[in-house]
């Protein structure tokens, strides 16, 4: 399963005006549904578009932009200006819409039939010049909204569509996101500290604590049934180690691990939870810190932070529901150490047992190891390292009056030498430009420890998803020294400020 799956709508707007008579509008609706299916036929859109009517009166405009406000599965709307729209008509309209906007500057033909251009066809074909009439009140309102210039028969144009399409999809996630943090965070660690009602405020993501043990009788009424079903699933998809295999002196060790995952698994569902948080030392009756589960649980879609760390958790399960249908994976992940060789540089990330298999380059084995924190049972867990290949990751901070999001654009490399004393998931990556420049970027913006790394999405939609949640994203690629950094910081601090007014 995936966590909270449903389908996704964009809307397809398209304004117009009564000025040119009945037959021009219908020209323009039979063109605006060529567009629309045209879009909606794209490789690689991951949402449905839904063509609306023709707009063309102030009322119209308000009512559909209020319906795409209270339509769940609607995540965004495209408006196109296919003729003249005078766009006094749409102020009240816009003002009313909070779902995601793109803008598409484009119009019904490619090329111009030159020979054949008459006044009648640039009344009907005169984008050029209503989005433009758009764009001057989009921009007078301050509305949030990505433009897109071109045709939608381009790849390019649809590429971008479908980045913002994506970013509106993880916009419509955390709107409605429930998280359950079992127990609280980390002692004496501030990173993972953070405003929930400002997160509620800003995102719209809703987390609350729940005790342990809660938990943990949700876990011990799994029954053995169950756990042995689940446990024939492990022997059969992973490299089950043979200590653990029925009849291996440690089987006992991964039934309690599918206990936890069955329970878990049981409480996020019934409660409508598609993200959640455990800490080690907070562990109340659980035998076990929940390691196999939890990576399990996140290969499903669901968000995940360790030592009660709910923004990367909020953010995790944000980039996986962005992604559905892409190549490669998203996990929690934390910048463990670094290999420092000059010209080598790079990063070993890694958990104590909680990297998600969707990043795996090969099959993941189940082994058991001892872990010399939290206080209980050898835990399971699936090793393995990460698939390489181009990545970004991505961490939140609360820097007490607003949220930032620091990203990096990475590439994942296969181990310098094997790993076999290191019992966890792994990833190795060298980050863009290079491994001094984006350590010292990052400890500049105060980036995190932990993060999410994904595979699947990159900058463009993270962009996409910090202008319509209107947040600070700072990037970190190949682009960047540290002295323009620190100074695109101070100017994008002092943007953000006056932003949110007095």
């Amino acid at each position: 399963m995936e966590a909270g799956k449903r389908s996704a709508q964009v809307w397809f707007l398209t304004g117009s005006q009564g000025l040119y008579g009945d037959d021009t509008l219908r020209q323009v609706a039979e063109q605006s549904q060529e567009i629309a299916g045209r879009l909606g036929a794209a490789d690689g859109l991951p949402v449905e578009i839904v063509w609306r009517p023709v707009l063309t009166s102030p009322e119209e405009i308000v009512r559909v932009c209020l319906a795409a406000n209270t339509e769940p599965d609607v995540v965004g709307v495209i408006a196109w200006m296919h003729t003249f729209s005078p766009a006094k008509m749409w102020i009240a309209g816009l003002d009313a819409l909070r779902k995601p906007l793109l803008h598409l500057h484009t119009q019904a033909n490619v090329e111009l039939p030159w020979a054949e251009i008459d006044m009648d066809f640039m009344n009907l074909n005169q984008a050029a010049h209503g989005d433009r009439e758009f764009g001057y009140v989009q921009t007078r309102l301050g509305v949030a909204r990505k433009t897109v210039a071109g045709h939608v028969s381009d790849p390019r144009v649809v590429g971008r569509i479908a980045g913002w399409a994506r970013a509106a999809i993880g916009h419509s996630e955390l709107r409605s996101l429930k998280l359950a943090r079992f127990g609280d965070n980390m002692r004496n660690v501030a990173v993972t500290e953070g405003d929930k009602v400002e997160a509620q405020v800003r995102f719209g993501v809703s987390v609350n604590t729940y005790g342990v043990n809660e938990l943990v009788e949700a876990v011990d009424a799994v029954p053995d049934t169950d756990v042995k079903v689940l446990v024939d699933e492990y022997e059969q998809r992973y490299r089950v180690d043979a200590a653990l295999r029925a009849g291996g002196d440690r089987h006992d060790s991964l039934r309690y691990a599918a206990r936890i995952e069955l329970g878990l698994r049981g409480f996020l569902t019934d409660g409508g939870f598609r993200a959640f948080t455990t800490n080690f030392e907070d562990l109340g009756g659980l035998r076990q810190l929940p390691g196999l589960a939890v990576q399990r649980l996140m290969a499903d879609g669901y968000g995940f932070g360790g030592e009660g760390d709910w923004k990367t958790a909020v953010l995790v399960r944000t980039l996986k529901a962005m992604s559905t249908g892409l190549a490669g994976g998203t996990s929690f992940m934390e910048d463990y150490t670094y290999d420092l060789t000059p010209g080598q540089e790079r990063i070993l990330g890694a958990h104590m047992l909680e990297v998600c298999p969707s990043i795996a380059a090969d099959t993941p084995s189940c082994e058991i190891h001892p872990l010399s924190i939290g206080g209980r049972e050898d835990p399971v867990r699936l090793v393995f390292d990460a698939a390489p290949g181009r990545a970004v990751v991505l961490g939140m901070v609360d820097l007490g009056e607003r949220f930032r999001l620091v990203a990096n654009e990475i590439e994942v490399v296969p181990p310098a030498q094997p790993l076999p004393k290191l019992p966890v998931a792994r990833a190795v990556w060298r980050p863009e430009p290079d491994l001094p420049t984006s350590a010292e970027a990052w400890l500049t913006a105060g980036g995190p420890h932990h993060t999410v790394l994904s595979q699947a999405v990159g900058v463009d939609e993270l962009h996409d998803l910090a202008e319509m949640t209107g947040t600070e994203l700072a990037v970190i690629d190949a682009d960047t020294t540290t002295r323009r950094f620190a100074a695109e910081l101070r100017w994008s601090q002092a943007y953000h400020r006056l932003a949110r007014g007095f």
